[in-house]
């Protein structure tokens, strides 16, 4: 299976959330058709949710088989359940509780207050994802993990220069100490998201742009951790003129970078 790294770029966040909500639905309509059921691995942030949002207001979001679809999450803030900053609250009242899914395949992390420590809720989540996993495995088959992408270069929760990205065994991690509030969160590892199928990255805004730049330019994972994110089968930036002013001019070559919709 050959890995495709491609980057998409958009005129605005709108249009850039759009394109990417129209692709899923694609993707899943697809996927559900070859294997009889799809997984996806939500994030959160502005452009992640703006997604969600997106696939909600779409005229072709009830082509999608919801009742097929897998729901995990790439990492979640260590916050109650209800709280508006966590990943799952957002992703429920942006998308989730408008379709039709089996609440069974919907896999939030645990959160706090619920009687677990933060360890406990990563070992919880690792045998969650081993439990749904073919024989042999760790992890299920994931066939798209969104990520976005931080001005410091991190995915999920796994920060620069902190001892998560650089994690080899684990399929989760709890993360203490987080330069980023809150402090504690949960978060798939790199082998986990390098697992997927396909990784598809959204990215917007100027204060992004040396953080696509750079991970666009291979620099250590150590420092950017974007830079070590590949899907099995592909890799996709989805990204807007604004993120994408830096991107390095050797990377605008055909087969490297296109711009525009892909085939």
């Amino acid at each position: 299976m050959t890995n495709e790294r491609r980057v998409l770029v958009h005129p605005d966040k709108p249009s850039l959330a759009g394109s990417v909500a129209a692709r899923f639905i694609t993707k899943m309509i697809d996927v559900i058709e070859d294997r009889g059921e799809a997984t996806v691995v939500l994030t959160g942030g502005t452009m992640g949710i703006s997604i969600l949002a997106a696939i909600r207001d779409s005229s072709a979001r009830d082509s999608v088989d919801w009742k097929r679809v897998n729901v995990w999450w790439g990492d979640e803030r260590w916050l109650p359940r209800d709280d508006a900053e966590r990943n799952e609250k957002q992703a429920r009242d942006a998308l989730l509780d408008h379709i039709a899914l089996d609440e069974k395949r919907v896999h939030p992390f645990p959160a706090a207050g619920e009687g677990i420590e933060l360890n406990e809720a990563s070992q919880l989540y690792a045998s969650e994802l081993a439990s749904h996993a073919a024989e042999g495995s760790t992890l299920p088959i994931f066939d798209i993990t969104f990520l976005g992408l931080g001005p410091d270069g991190h995915i999920a929760s796994l920060f620069p220069n902190r001892g998560g990205i650089l994690e080899e065994t684990l399929s989760v991690i709890a993360v203490r100490n987080s330069p980023k509030p809150p402090p504690e969160r949960l978060s798939l590892t790199l082998p986990a998201i390098n697992s997927s199928l396909r990784v598809w990255l959204v990215v917007a805004g100027a204060d992004k742009a040396s953080a696509l730049g750079l991970t666009l330019a291979d620099v250590s994972v150590h420092e950017v951790p974007a830079s070590g994110a590949q899907g099995r089968k592909r890799t996709l930036f989805f990204v807007d003129n604004e993120a994408a002013a830096e991107v390095p001019e050797n990377l605008t070559t055909p087969g490297l970078f296109w711009t525009g919709e892909d085939a």
